[in-house]
């Protein structure tokens, strides 16, 4: 049994519990300031993916060419679809040349280095993307709200980020990061799928557990990594993600609409959809 605010309100929430309580409501996509009602129908998400995939394909043939470097950061909440975006990312892509990072806690020896160079240890080579699913922002989320860092630790990381950040881009490093929201009903509907799926019970983790109950404190330790590393050399895309078809659609197009391939079809790309992707501090307010 977890105690959890909801709004103003105080609940309580039994995950064992193999029915969802009658205060979750049966459709939780209106929340985190969401504009659809329903889901992406799936035929057409297919065929829409399936022409990203083409584009994406396209461009990484360009960038083994080249030598173009790239990295996508991704970060949300937990159950907020971050290894399901970046499945939809790497589906076709050669697994080589397309690396997914997901670094456990970090070791004594870890523990006692720079704070940043664990990750930069997985920087691309020449060709290729790396994909982080969770990065060096644990230390503005997870880390802070947890307790397994300082004050003085979270605000020097939030200090030196941007300068950090900067290095990437000048090196010529093609850098996005992404913030996928998703609303506190949608969270609990994701986590009891979870707990109630063998197939998905291993995703659900004690920390998650604890994390519900600290629905605020996220938020506002969100809000201010935001503010304080949305910069215009390396700037937060947030994707608003109650919907997972959508979501994955329009981070796809972000990241193709922003580079430049042999063979791009802008057409076949199609269009950001503003109610689902914006940039910075006050697109993400409102869940």
């Amino acid at each position: 049994m977890v105690e959890i605010s909801v709004g103003k309100t105080q609940r309580k929430l039994d995950l064992d519990d193999p029915k969802l309580p009658k205060w979750v409501s049966e459709n939780s996509l209106s929340s985190a300031n969401y504009a659809y009602d329903d889901k992406l129908k799936r035929s057409r998400y297919e065929r829409e993916l399936d022409a990203l995939h083409l584009e994406l394909v396209k461009l990484q043939a360009h960038r083994l060419e080249t030598g173009q470097r790239m990295i996508i950061v991704f970060e949300g909440r937990d159950a907020a679809g971050k290894g399901g975006t970046i499945g939809a990312f790497r589906e076709y892509l050669k697994p080589r040349h397309a690396k997914i990072v997901a670094l456990s806690k970090p070791t004594e020896t870890e523990l006692g280095q720079w704070y940043f160079q664990r990750y930069v240890t997985h920087f691309p080579t020449n060709g290729d993307m790396t994909m982080f699913d969770r990065s060096w922002y644990n230390r503005g989320g997870v880390e802070p709200v947890m307790g397994f860092c300082s004050p003085k630790q979270n605000q020097q990381f939030l200090e030196q980020t941007p300068a950090f950040e900067q290095q990437i881009v000048d090196d010529g490093i093609a850098f996005f990061k992404f913030w996928l929201n998703i609303g506190q009903e949608m969270q609990i509907k994701r986590f009891h799928d979870r707990r109630h799926n063998p197939l998905k019970s291993w995703k659900l983790s004690s920390i998650d557990i604890k994390a519900l109950g600290k629905w605020d404190d996220y938020t506002n330790a969100r809000d201010q990594m935001i503010s304080a590393t949305h910069i215009e050399h390396a700037p937060w895309t947030v994707v608003r993600s109650n919907d997972k078809r959508r979501a994955r659609l329009n981070a796809i197009r972000h990241v193709l609409l922003n580079m430049d391939y042999e063979g791009k079809n802008v057409e076949a790309i199609g269009k950001i959809d503003p109610n689902i992707l914006g940039s910075g501090p006050d697109y993400v307010k409102g869940d």
